[in-house]
């Protein structure tokens, strides 16, 4: 299993940016699909999440900013990011799990983002 992320780099506070990740060797379709991002010194934390159904998650802090979405087509998943703030600053990594799996168990190799302010 491979995912390999992109789409991250410097961007003005209140701008935006695309992240992708790009999945292969799993079963995409039936697969949930996430962000995660680690900050300097904290922890790293679930960002949004997209369900093979199509139902989404959100962390507090981006709920109406950001936007999670799939292409089974493609086998991606995105993460739209607007009105970035200096606090979205991180490394942002994609993930996976498989159904009827609790544990994400795939993971990319990250994409720093990073919002000035």
């Amino acid at each position: 299993v491979q995912l390999q992320a992109s789409g991250g780099g410097l961007v003005q506070a209140g701008g935006s940016l695309r992240l992708s990740c790009a999945a292969s060797g799993l079963p995409f379709s039936s697969s949930t699909m996430a962000w995660f991002r680690q900050a300097p010194g904290k922890e790293r934390e679930l960002v949004a999440r997209i369900s093979s159904s199509g139902s989404t998650y959100y962390v507090d802090s981006v709920k109406g900013r950001f936007t999670i979405s799939r292409d089974t087509a493609k086998n991606t998943v995105y993460l739209q990011m607007n009105s970035l703030k200096p606090e979205d600053t991180a490394v942002y990594y994609c993930a996976a799990k498989r159904f009827g799996i609790s544990n994400y168990n795939f993971w990319g190799q990250g994409t720093l983002v990073t919002v000035s302010s």
